[in-house]
């Protein structure tokens, strides 16, 4: 699709509707050994992960890729308005502040969505389980 507000490109837009994270939000999770739930899936029979684990696994990768549509909507409607904003120019301080706000608040929740999702997934994990899935991720 191509993007409906000049401000994102059409990448950035298609990833907001989809859900799918750009900015690597997960990183800080990642790198300290808490995993997004889609990437220990990925692997969920080399990690031998039980039934009740895929099943929370699942739960948890599901509610994240609805809050990151959620979240990736609302930042694509904030967009357009700040757009309108200055194109029409009826922009003001206190507009401008209260829709940069908004921009922020969005990303925030949307990040804080994704290193939650993390921080659950590490522990639903075993230690080896963990370990054996950062060796799995160095290979591909």
């Amino acid at each position: 699709k191509h993007s409906t507000v000049k401000t994102i490109s059409d990448l950035r837009y298609n990833a907001y509707l989809k859900g799918d994270d750009l900015d690597d939000m997960a990183l800080a999770g990642d790198l300290n050994h808490y995993p997004s739930p889609d990437s220990v899936l990925k692997y969920k029979k080399q990690l031998d992960l039980s039934p009740i684990q895929v099943g929370q696994l699942t739960k948890l990768s599901t509610e994240l890729r609805r809050k990151k549509v959620e979240m990736g909507a609302n930042i694509i409607r904030n967009e357009k308005m700040l757009d309108s904003l200055f194109h029409s120019r009826y922009i003001d301080e206190g507009s401008l502040i209260f829709y940069t706000n908004r921009s922020g608040l969005y990303y925030g929740e949307m990040k804080g969505a994704i290193l939650m999702a993390c921080y659950h997934t590490e522990k639903l994990l075993t230690a080896a389980q963990i370990k054996k899935l950062e060796g799995l991720e160095k290979v591909k």
